[in-house]
């Protein structure tokens, strides 16, 4: 019997990385180490990247408005 708790959500969690991970499971049969190892380690990147994103947009709607300034035109 083979338990696999790599494509199971945790709590009700749901993981976009995890559902794409089970399906070239499914397609591709997933057996080389290597392979998983390096799955792994993009969703690692992937999110990370989302990360990234995130924090940027952040950054973006945090910017204050800088006011004008008047200038007297003679």
């Amino acid at each position: 019997m083979t338990t696999t708790t790599q494509s199971a959500p945790q709590a009700g969690e749901t993981c976009l990385c995890r559902e794409v991970l089970r399906r070239v499971d499914e397609v591709f049969g997933l057996k080389s180490e290597a392979a998983r190892q390096h799955l792994r380690n993009s969703r690692i990147e992937f999110l990370k990247a989302i990360r990234s994103l995130i924090d940027e947009r952040i950054e973006h709607l945090s910017r204050v408005e800088q006011p004008g300034t008047k200038v007297t035109v003679e």
